[in-house]
């Protein structure tokens, strides 16, 4: 039988685990760039698009799909900024932790 000290080890071991994995932070640069609807974007200059990645699964746990989309929101603000992009609009769906985001110029 595993005593109170090796459980005790486990689950702090489990827990910076799952703290470590909510990492995912807006640069500068990402604080500056929006996501909106591509409606809103229709009168914007498209620079492209960015395909992003999170861990869908967690120790074999699946990850909480809201969690999961607002870390790809956060890593595509931050890769719009390198395509001199302002503003990204979801143009895929999640599918397993994966995520293509359109990248536009929208501030002149």
């Amino acid at each position: 039988m595993f005593n109170k000290y090796f459980l005790l080890s486990f689950a702090t071991v489990i827990a910076l685990t799952l703290s470590a994995c909510a990492s995912v932070k807006l640069t500068d640069g990402g604080e500056k760039a929006r996501l909106l609807s591509s409606g809103e974007v229709a009168n914007c200059q498209k620079r492209g698009a960015t395909t992003v990645r999170v861990k869908s699964t967690l120790l074999s746990v699946q990850r909480q799909p809201t969690v999961i989309a607002k870390e790809l929101q956060i890593l595509a603000r931050n890769s719009s900024v390198n395509m001199g992009g302002d503003t990204v609009t979801p143009i895929s769906k999640i599918d397993n932790g994966e995520q293509t985001f359109g990248v536009y110029r929208c501030v002149p």
